[in-house]
């Protein structure tokens, strides 16, 4: 998928089975949905080599959860891009979400899996301590911009200071122009709250009143280009007293 995951377990105990088979499903959905494997399924389906119905059974389903995304986000996350289809967007955060419940199923109720910076927490990261995340600074990568904390949280940031403008407008088809230099989204979910978060960018400032009508739960940081912060009405409950302004 492009980038480094990290996966940190707090409960006492031997998880060398249990991570391994994160890696190898990570592995298998990497196999499955890469655009840069020819022979991945999602390669082949794109070059019309095989029907979605004869593919692995994952690929249906997160087809059908990219429809789902697209409908809730008014069209602005989508799994087509320029007339081809590309669920990349929805694959890293459903994955890191389905690798947590691998874990938990094992018996690892504490930890956190992070791919690329979008992570799913699960539990405390110590008895009585809730895991906390920092946000870097879209202008400057060096310094962190505030610090949120949670339990069974997910965060999950979109913008410009990792990759620059690669996030694509699905109306236009070009890199969004949104005026936004990050967005941040907190949930239960990473699935949700990292294509919320990429919706949310290629709205624009525009976007905080949509994010503001979501269900509870999800909340958002967004900076503008000039480093001005808005936020959902529930995310100061996201932050810890150590943020940084």
């Amino acid at each position: 998928m492009g980038t480094a995951f990290t996966i940190d377990i707090r409960d006492p105990g031997e998880w060398s089975d249990a991570v391994a088979e994160v890696v190898r499903w990570l592995h298998e959905v990497d196999a499955t949905f890469s655009t840069y494997r020819p022979d991945s399924e999602i390669s082949r389906i794109r070059r019309g080599e095989l029907d979605v119905a004869d593919a692995n059974g994952m690929v249906a389903e997160v087809l059908d959860l990219s429809a789902r995304l697209q409908r809730e986000t008014r069209g602005f996350f989508s799994a087509l891009i320029r007339g081809s289809i590309d669920p990349t967007g929805v694959v890293k955060g459903w994955s890191i979400e389905r690798a947590s419940e691998l874990l938990r199923k094992a018996g690892a109720a504490n930890h956190a899996v992070n791919g690329g910076g979008d992570m799913q927490l699960a539990g405390e990261a110590a008895p009585g301590r809730a895991w906390t995340v920092g946000v870097a600074d879209p202008r400057d990568r060096s310094r962190v911009l505030t610090v949120v904390e949670g339990r069974d949280r997910a965060v999950a940031t979109s913008g410009v200071s990792e990759r620059g403008r690669h996030i694509e407008d699905p109306f236009t088809g070009r890199p969004a122009a949104s005026g936004l230099m990050s967005v941040t989204v907190t949930g239960p979910r990473l699935t949700e709250v990292d294509a919320y978060a990429t919706a949310a960018f290629v709205m624009g400032p525009p976007a905080i009143d949509w994010l503001t009508q979501l269900d509870d739960g999800y909340d958002a940081l967004l900076v503008d280009a000039d480093g001005s912060r808005r936020t959902t009405p529930g995310w100061a409950t996201n932050e810890t007293e150590c943020h940084v302004q």
